[in-house]
């Protein structure tokens, strides 16, 4: 998987996922435009330049087209054009349709959803100029599944996969291909501050170690691997997929919970 000659923009690439990614591809030669919202996205950069690698920081909203349409055009001017555009920006919130607020609505789907249209709607162009290019958006389990409490999250990652579809049939003959990660609990910095929220942080996190068939949480380069791969020619007759990149969270009839102590559960 070797990247050369390539140039990646990864989205939410200050942390998390979006962190990992960024190391992956740039340890793969890649020229990695790593753009995200928060500042820390400069020391992402900077350790990567560290390594011997090729990555810049670009700060911006991609929530908002004005600055997508200006954030595009300065990665063409820094790198020459775009072949992959790795979707990953986002934010966890929480709320039922009676609790949130409209604001709280459009923030979250702004950031998952619309951020993700807008960087394609950019960035695709600027792919077919150069023959072709991938997309990948990192999903969630929740892409296929809902999770309580948590409406306006399900809906924009269960838009992230329509959304990935959509491009792999518009865009198949410019070839073109767009592929979506569903990842299960993922042992990020959003992950923690979610655990926080609640009065017993150990036990949210002990929790998400239960509900994979594999024991644990999965760690954010074990996602970015699956990134790269879907990005890279290795994938090249894979386009419209969703990925689960979940430790078989999805696997157990009726959780990990019933696997225990339900119908057919193993007896000591």
């Amino acid at each position: 998987m070797d990247f050369s000659g390539k140039v990646v923009v990864v989205t939410g690439g200050a942390s998390g996922i979006g962190k990992a990614c960024v190391r992956e591809f740039a340890e793969r030669n890649a020229a990695v435009a790593v753009v995200d919202r928060d500042p820390i996205g400069e020391a992402t950069a900077r350790d990567v330049q560290a390594r011997g690698c090729h990555a810049v920081f670009f700060p911006a909203d991609i929530s908002r087209e004005s600055n997508v349409a200006r954030l595009i055009p300065q990665i063409v001017a820094q790198f020459g054009g775009v072949d992959v555009l790795v979707s990953n920006a986002g934010v966890q919130r929480y709320g039922t349709v009676t609790t949130i607020s409209e604001a709280e609505w459009d923030e979250v789907l702004n950031i998952n959803l619309k951020s993700a249209f807008l960087m394609s709607k950019h960035a695709i162009p600027e792919m077919i100029g150069r023959g072709g290019g991938a997309v990948v958006m990192t999903g969630s389990v929740q892409s296929v599944a809902a999770q309580r409490n948590s409406t306006h999250y399900v809906v924009s990652k269960h838009g992230l996969l329509g959304l990935v579809r959509c491009l792999a049939v518009d865009y198949a003959k410019q070839n073109i291909r767009a592929n979506c990660v569903l990842p299960g609990a993922i042992d990020t910095p959003m992950l923690r501050w979610a655990a926080e929220l609640d009065p017993h942080p150990e036990r949210v996190l002990e929790a998400c170690n239960r509900l994979h068939l594999l024991g644990r949480m999965g760690k954010p380069e074990e996602v970015a691997r699956v990134i790269v791969f879907l990005a890279s020619d290795l994938a090249s007759f894979m386009t419209g997929s969703a990925v689960m990149v979940e430790g078989g969270l999805l696997v157990p009839v009726g959780g990990t919970t019933f696997q225990e102590s339900g119908t057919g559960a193993m007896k000591a």
